[in-house]
């Protein structure tokens, strides 16, 4: 598979290890569907390093955070802009306390006239636990997909590291994650759910991999019956050398800078702070921390810098004895499973099989 003017590595390694110049529209793994998806926003070359750095005043961050998220905003309204509408879906909205006073809405969706209870994904937004919301329009439309393939799907809105619902730094948005969950599975049977996988990609998968730990310590892990993380952002530290992992070297700047993802880490974990706990940055898990977890599904995109970090938990998980099934989307970019569409529907629905089959198979 080929895609723009690409040409083979010159030492035979795989993306800007081979060739420092490779982006995503000269690299030949990339899936022609991602370059169609982003070319029109000019992100199909390589992404440019923040202007901001972990070592920038707080207020700088949060300005910077800001203002990424109201140029996300529109490019997500954009990628399912013209779209079919999702029909047979019902929705609602469901208001619980957090721990601090504070509101924290839950947008469930069904099936429309489907009797007895379903299976509920539980589902976390990405944005690197910064910015971003449950309500912009891909994770909506997200939603809308996969409950009108039969399940209840609930998005939690919580608090983000900075942007409209910030600034709250770890540990404030696993928190109202926590509550949520634990506020559907005690109404389940009201919310007709049968059981609980949650869900989330890129930060969002951060959060579902550190709530099923945070479960697990504080006995409420039966509420949960399976996580499903796709392009987990969980190292917290991007060394520059790679060795650790590679596939930060070799995919800088597909769609993401890893200087990016060390920025949006500082604003959720100012100072590093919480580097070494595992609830923050799941890739610090013990093997205590994870024996005994639910059963797991690892995605993770071939052509994203976050890759070995997902594969390494998920190397993790399988050591400490968790039944965990793991697999790599060819071509992708991060979390282009779920951002493309309209024009990868076939990677699309197959993600969202994907996941319908393993929220039924977890009953």
């Amino acid at each position: 598979m080929t895609a723009g003017n690409a040409t083979e590595p010159r030492n035979g390694a795989p993306g800007r290890l081979g060739d420092p110049e490779r982006s995503l529209k000269t690299d030949p793994r990339v899936h022609p569907g991602v370059i169609a998806a982003l070319a029109p926003f000019g992100l199909d070359g390589l992404a440019t390093a923040p202007p901001v750095s972990p070592r920038s005043t707080r207020a700088e961050l949060l300005e910077f955070a800001a203002g990424a998220e109201s140029a996300f905003e529109p490019v997500f309204e954009a990628l399912t802009a013209g779209l079919p509408e999702v029909e047979g879906v019902v929705s609602q909205t469901h208001t619980v306390t957090g721990a601090d006073g504070h509101e924290i809405r839950l947008y469930a969706s069904r099936p429309k006239d489907v009797q007895g209870p379903l299976p509920c994904v539980y589902h976390i937004h990405g944005g690197g636990m910064v910015i971003m919301g449950a309500t912009s329009a891909v994770y909506n439309r997200w939603r809308q997909e996969l409950a009108a393939t039969g399940l209840v799907v609930i998005g939690v809105e919580f608090r983000n590291g900075a942007g409209k619902l910030g600034p709250h730094p770890y540990p404030a948005g696993l928190e109202d994650c926590a509550t949520g969950v634990k506020w559907v599975a005690a109404h389940a049977a009201e919310l007709g759910v049968s059981n609980i996988v949650v869900s989330g990609d890129s930060g969002g998968a951060n959060l579902a991999l550190a709530l099923a730990i945070k479960a697990k310590r504080e006995g409420f892990l039966s509420a949960i019956s399976g996580v499903y993380a796709q392009c987990p952002y969980v190292y917290g530290k991007w060394a520059h050398d790679s060795e650790e992992l590679p596939s930060v070297a070799e995919n800088d700047g597909y769609f993401n800078h890893r200087d990016m993802m060390q920025v949006l880490a500082e604003i959720y974990d100012p100072g590093s702070a919480n580097i070494d706990e595992a609830t923050c940055w799941p890739s610090r898990a013990t093997t205590a921390d994870l024996e005994g977890l639910v059963p797991h599904v690892i995605s993770v995109n071939e052509v994203d810098p976050l890759r070995d970090e997902g594969l390494d938990y998920y190397r993790k998980l399988l050591a400490a004895g968790v039944p965990t099934i793991g697999w790599m989307n060819m071509g992708l970019c991060h979390i282009g499973e779920v951002l493309f569409r309209a024009t990868m529907p076939d990677v699309y629905a197959a993600t969202v099989r994907s996941i319908n089959s393993f929220a039924h198979s977890m009953r």
